[in-house]
Protein backbone atom coordinates (compact mmCIF):
# COMPACT_ATOMS: atom_id res chain seq x y z
CA UNK A 1 0.00 0.00 0.00
CA UNK A 2 1.40 3.51 -1.10
CA UNK A 3 0.03 6.69 0.21
CA UNK A 4 1.39 9.77 -1.80
CA UNK A 5 0.38 13.63 -0.88
CA UNK A 6 0.76 16.52 -2.61
CA UNK A 7 -0.19 20.07 -2.72
CA UNK A 8 1.30 21.65 0.18
CA UNK A 9 3.27 24.87 0.00
CA UNK A 10 3.37 28.69 1.44
CA UNK A 11 0.62 30.63 1.73
CA UNK A 12 -0.84 33.76 3.42
CA UNK A 13 -3.50 33.79 6.16
CA UNK A 14 -6.70 34.06 4.74
CA UNK A 15 -5.79 31.91 1.31
CA UNK A 16 -6.29 28.36 0.49
CA UNK A 17 -4.81 25.15 -0.96
CA UNK A 18 -5.85 21.57 -1.85
CA UNK A 19 -4.35 18.37 -0.43
CA UNK A 20 -4.09 15.33 -2.74
CA UNK A 21 -3.19 12.04 -1.72
CA UNK A 22 -2.74 9.15 -4.12
CA UNK A 23 -3.67 5.68 -2.53
CA UNK A 24 -2.16 2.84 -4.56
CA UNK A 25 -2.13 -0.94 -3.88
CA UNK A 26 -4.85 -0.80 -1.65
CA UNK A 27 -7.33 -4.10 -2.71
CA UNK A 28 -9.89 -3.92 0.70
CA UNK A 29 -13.22 -2.64 -0.02
CA UNK A 30 -13.61 -1.72 3.14
CA UNK A 31 -11.53 1.84 4.87
CA UNK A 32 -11.18 4.87 6.44
CA UNK A 33 -8.66 7.13 5.14
CA UNK A 34 -7.90 11.03 7.01
CA UNK A 35 -6.00 13.91 6.97
CA UNK A 36 -3.50 14.00 10.33
CA UNK A 37 -1.06 17.10 10.95
CA UNK A 38 1.63 17.58 12.96
CA UNK A 39 3.15 21.16 13.92
CA UNK A 40 6.60 21.34 15.50
CA UNK A 41 6.92 20.45 18.80
CA UNK A 42 3.56 19.54 19.05
CA UNK A 43 2.00 16.07 18.69
CA UNK A 44 -0.10 14.62 15.68
CA UNK A 45 -3.68 15.68 15.25
CA UNK A 46 -6.74 14.19 13.07
CA UNK A 47 -7.98 16.73 10.88
CA UNK A 48 -10.61 15.06 9.38
CA UNK A 49 -11.81 11.56 8.03
CA UNK A 50 -13.69 9.57 5.69
CA UNK A 51 -14.94 6.72 4.96
CA UNK A 52 -15.73 4.14 1.98
CA UNK A 53 -19.32 5.19 2.46
CA UNK A 54 -18.53 9.02 1.76
CA UNK A 55 -18.91 9.97 5.65
CA UNK A 56 -16.65 12.18 6.81
CA UNK A 57 -15.27 13.69 10.41
CA UNK A 58 -13.82 16.99 10.84
CA UNK A 59 -11.74 18.43 13.85
CA UNK A 60 -13.38 21.24 15.99
CA UNK A 61 -10.49 23.15 15.21
CA UNK A 62 -11.14 23.17 10.85
CA UNK A 63 -14.56 22.47 10.51
CA UNK A 64 -16.32 24.93 8.23
CA UNK A 65 -12.75 25.69 7.27
CA UNK A 66 -11.65 22.47 5.43
CA UNK A 67 -13.07 20.22 3.79
CA UNK A 68 -12.35 16.11 3.10
CA UNK A 69 -13.59 14.37 0.11
CA UNK A 70 -12.67 11.48 -2.31
CA UNK A 71 -12.51 10.10 -5.65
CA UNK A 72 -12.43 5.99 -5.80
CA UNK A 73 -14.12 6.36 -9.37
CA UNK A 74 -10.32 5.02 -10.78
CA UNK A 75 -8.07 1.72 -10.18
CA UNK A 76 -6.58 4.59 -7.67
CA UNK A 77 -8.12 5.60 -4.65
CA UNK A 78 -7.60 10.11 -3.96
CA UNK A 79 -8.13 11.62 -1.19
CA UNK A 80 -8.42 15.45 -1.19
CA UNK A 81 -8.30 18.55 1.92
CA UNK A 82 -9.51 21.65 0.26
CA UNK A 83 -8.20 24.13 3.04
CA UNK A 84 -9.69 27.24 2.65
CA UNK A 85 -9.61 30.42 5.74
CA UNK A 86 -5.77 29.42 6.14
CA UNK A 87 -4.62 30.45 9.89
CA UNK A 88 -0.44 30.62 10.54
CA UNK A 89 -2.00 28.22 13.23
CA UNK A 90 -2.85 25.60 10.82
CA UNK A 91 1.16 25.68 9.53
CA UNK A 92 1.97 21.90 9.66
CA UNK A 93 3.37 18.62 8.51
CA UNK A 94 0.23 17.42 6.87
CA UNK A 95 0.13 13.57 6.44
CA UNK A 96 -2.84 11.32 4.51
CA UNK A 97 -3.25 7.68 6.25
CA UNK A 98 -5.73 4.71 5.75
CA UNK A 99 -7.00 2.00 7.76
CA UNK A 100 -8.90 -1.20 6.72
CA UNK A 101 -11.98 -0.58 9.26
CA UNK A 102 -15.46 0.19 7.48
CA UNK A 103 -16.43 2.99 9.45
CA UNK A 104 -14.11 5.39 10.85
CA UNK A 105 -13.64 5.86 14.48
CA UNK A 106 -14.54 8.67 15.98
CA UNK A 107 -12.20 11.44 15.56
CA UNK A 108 -11.68 12.48 18.82
CA UNK A 109 -10.27 8.90 19.91
CA UNK A 110 -7.52 8.53 22.01
CA UNK A 111 -4.53 7.33 19.93
CA UNK A 112 -6.68 7.82 16.67
CA UNK A 113 -3.32 7.59 14.64
CA UNK A 114 -2.38 4.37 16.29
CA UNK A 115 -5.34 2.58 14.27
CA UNK A 116 -3.63 3.60 11.24
CA UNK A 117 -1.75 1.25 9.16
CA UNK A 118 -0.77 3.15 6.25
CA UNK A 119 0.76 6.54 6.03
CA UNK A 120 2.25 8.76 3.61
CA UNK A 121 5.42 10.70 3.55
CA UNK A 122 3.81 14.08 4.60
CA UNK A 123 3.45 17.28 2.67
CA UNK A 124 4.30 20.81 3.90
CA UNK A 125 1.87 23.63 4.69
CA UNK A 126 3.09 26.86 6.36
CA UNK A 127 0.74 29.61 6.54
CA UNK A 128 2.23 33.17 6.86
CA UNK A 129 0.61 35.94 9.09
Amino acid sequence: VRLEESGGGSVQAGGSLRLSCAVSGYSDSSYCIGWFRQAPGKEREAVATIDRHGRTSSADSVKGRFTISQDNAKNTLYLYLQMNSLKPEDTAMYYCAAMGWSICPPIDSDYLDSRFAYWGQGTQVTVSS
